[in-house]
C-alpha cells in the first residue's frame, strides 16, 4: 500500500531504500535491536524504572505494526523490563474504523502472557490519532498536549479501568481516528502509567513525521509550544532517528535509512532553481522527504520552500478545498516570476479529506485540487515550459471497501463500508506542455515503472543524464 513518505523518498532519491519498517523487522528478527546503543540506553531504567512504549496500534504498516510491537514487549522483557506501560494511539485511517478493539484485545492477551511471567505489563492510556499525539509539522500542539497530559501526568477526561471497555464506550460518540484521551486506573482511581522520573520511553513508530512533535516534548529541555506542567527525567529512545538533520531524537533503537545523491541535490549542484511549496501538511513531503530525510536547503541562493498553514482545530472535511487553490497561485507566480527552472508542490486535500471517509467533502476537494492543477498548467502554457503530474499513493478515487470481486461491501444496516485508508492501486502520470520535444515518448521497456523512476525522468526533461545507479528514465526520443 503507497505511503506518503516512502513516496517521495522515491521520488526525489531516485532509488529504492531499504526503510523504516524493514529496518525494524531485520533488527528484531536478528535481535540487534536488543545489542545497540539505544536499547543500552533506555535499558538501564529497568531495574528501578518503568518503560512505556507509546505509539500507533495498527497493522496497517504505515507508520507502525502491531507485530513489531508484540516483539519489542516480549524482548524488552526477556532483555530485564521488569515494568512496562502501553500508551497507544487508535488508527482507523490506515486500517477500518473499527479495528481499534481487536487490537486491544490482542495487546491486553500478550500483556496478560507477560504478568504470568512475573512482569508488571499493563496498558497505561489511549486515545484516537488524529485527536492525541500525532500531529505533525506543527500543525496543532494542543493535539500532543492532549497526549502529554494522559500519557505523561496521566490525566484525562475520560477513566477506565479496562482498555477493552475503554474503546467501546468512546467508540460511541467518535471514530477511531477521533476517540478522545483516556487513562487505565486501579481501584483506587488512580493513574496506573504516568512517566516519572528514573522511566525510559520508546515510540514506537517507524515513521517519523507524527512522533517529531512528541519527540521534542520529551526531550528538550526548552520547550514552549505548552504547558508540560513537569518535565521528567526520563532515558527516552525513537524506534529510529525521526530528524536526521536536528538528531531528534537524540537515541534511537534502529538506526534509519541513509538516503545519498538525491535528485534535488543534484540539481541544485548543477544550477538548477527549484521552488517547492504544499501547506502544512505536507510541506515536508515536498522538502524533507523529498530531499532524502534532510532538513533545510542545499543552497538557499537557489531554491526556496513555502510553505502555507494548514487550518487547524477541524476535521479536513469542514473545509475540504484545503489550501489547494492557495498552492495553485504560489506555484502559478513562482512559474511565472521566470526565476525557477523547477516548481514542486503536493497538493494535500485528496489525501487528507479522503481519510474523513466523507464522499461529499472528497468531491469538493477532488474539484478544488482540479482547479489548482489547472492554474498551473495555464502558466506552463504561458512560459512555454512542461509539467509532470503523478501521485505518490491512491486514496479518493476509490472510497468503499470491496470484496475479492470487486464489489462494494455493505454494513448490515445496508449502508457502504467506507474505505479512509490509501489504496493499492497504481498511480497515473502525465507529462507534457509545449516545452516538451515533439519526438518525447513514454517507453516501452520500463514494463514495471514506480515512484523510483521519476526522479530520472525529471533529470532527462531538465537536460541531465541520471546516476548510473537510479532507476531508468521512463522518457525517450523517438525521431519522428
Amino acid at each position: 500500500m503507497g505511503n506518503s513518505e516512502v513516496g517521495h523518498n522515491a521520488l526525489g532519491a531516485g532509488r529504492i531504500f531499504a526503510q523504516g519498517a524493514k529496518l525494524v523487522d531485520l533488527a528484531l528478527a536478528s535481535g540487534k535491536i536488543y545489542e545497540g546503543e539505544g536499547f543500552k540506553y533506555i535499558s538501564e531504567s529497568f531495574e528501578k524504572g518503568t518503560l512505556h512504549l507509546i505509539g500507533l496500534l495498527s497493522d496497517g504498516g504505515v507508520h507502525s505494526r502491531l507485530d513489531q510491537l508484540q516483539l519489542l514487549l516480549k524482548g524488552s522483557s526477556e532483555h530485564g523490563a521488569k515494568r512496562i506501560r502501553v500508551h497507544f494511539l487508535t488508527d482507523g485511517r490506515d486500517v477500518s474504523d473499527g479495528s481499534s478493539v481487536g487490537f486491544v484485545e490482542t495487546i491486553e492477551n500478550d500483556l496478560a502472557n507477560l504478568r504470568e511471567k512475573g512482569v508488571d505489563a499493563r496498558i497505561a492510556s489511549g486515545g484516537g490519532r488524529m485527536y492525541v499525539t500525532m500531529d505533525r509539522y506543527e500543525n496543532d500542539w494542543d493535539v500532543v498536549k492532549r497526549g502529554w497530559d494522559a500519557q505523561v501526568l496521566g490525566e484525562a477526561p475520560h477513566k477506565f479501568t479496562n482498555a477493552v471497555e475503554a474503546v467501546k464506550k468512546l467508540r460511541e460518540i467518535a471514530n477511531d481516528q477521533y476517540l478522545p484521551p483516556f487513562v487505565i486506573v486501579d481501584e483506587h482511581n488512580k493513574a496506573v502509567g504516568p512517566i516519572v522520573d528514573g522511566d525510559a520511553v520508546v515510540t514506537f513508530n517507524f515513521r517519523a513525521d507524527r512522533m517529531v512533535m512528541l519527540a521534542k516534548a520529551l526531550e528538550y529541555q526548552d520547550f514552549d509550544k505548552f504547558d508540560r506542567v513537569r518535565f521528567p527525567k526520563i532515558r527516552y529512545a525513537g524506534m529510529l532517528q525521526y530528524d536526521g538533520e536536528l538528531k531528534l531524537p537524540s537515541h534511537y533503537l534502529v538506526s534509519p535509512p541513509e538516503i545519498d545523491r538525491t535528485s534535488d541535490e543534484y540539481l541544485v549542484y548543477n544550477g538548477i532553481c527549484t521552488f517547492a511549496c504544499s501547506e502544512t501538511v505536507k510541506f515536508g513531503h515536498v522538502t524533507f522527504f523529498w530531499n532524502g530525510n534532510r532538513s533545510g536547503y542545499f543552497n538557499p541562493e537557489l531554491e526556496k520552500y513555502v510553505e502555507i498553514p494548514s487550518d487547524i482545530g477541524i476535521s479536513f472535511n469542514l473545509q475540504p478545498k484545503m489550501k489547494a487553490l492557495e498552492i495553485g497561485e504560489r506555484a502559478r507566480d513562482a512559474i511565472l516570476s521566470h526565476k525557477f527552472d523547477q516548481v514542486r508542490v503536493n497538493i494535500a486535500n485528496g489525501d487528507m479529506v479522503g481519510h474523513t471517509g466523507d464522499i461529499q467533502a472528497t468531491i469538493v476537494a477532488c474539484k478544488a485540487a482540479d482547479e489548482a492543477v489547472k492554474m498551473i498548467l495555464d502558466a506552463i502554457e504561458q512560459v512555454g515550459g512542461i509539467y509532470v503530474v503523478t501521485a505518490d499513493h491512491g486514496n479518493a478515487e476509490d472510497m468503499v471497501k470491496r470484496d475479492k470481486c470487486g464489489q462494494p461491501l455493505y454494513d448490515k444496516n445496508g449502508q457502504l463500508q467506507i474505505l479512509t485508508s490509501h489504496t493499492c492501486h497504481p498511480v497515473p502520470i502525465a507529462i507534457g506542455g509545449p516545452g516538451l520535444a515533439p519526438g518525447v515518448r513514454f517507453r516501452n521497456d520500463v514494463p514495471d515503472g514506480g515512484l523510483a523512476n521519476v526522479a530520472a525522468t525529471i533529470m532527462n526533461l531538465h537536460g541531465f543524464v541520471a546516476p548510473n545507479d537510479y532507476e531508468p528514465t521512463l522518457i525517450q526520443v523517438v525521431d519522428n
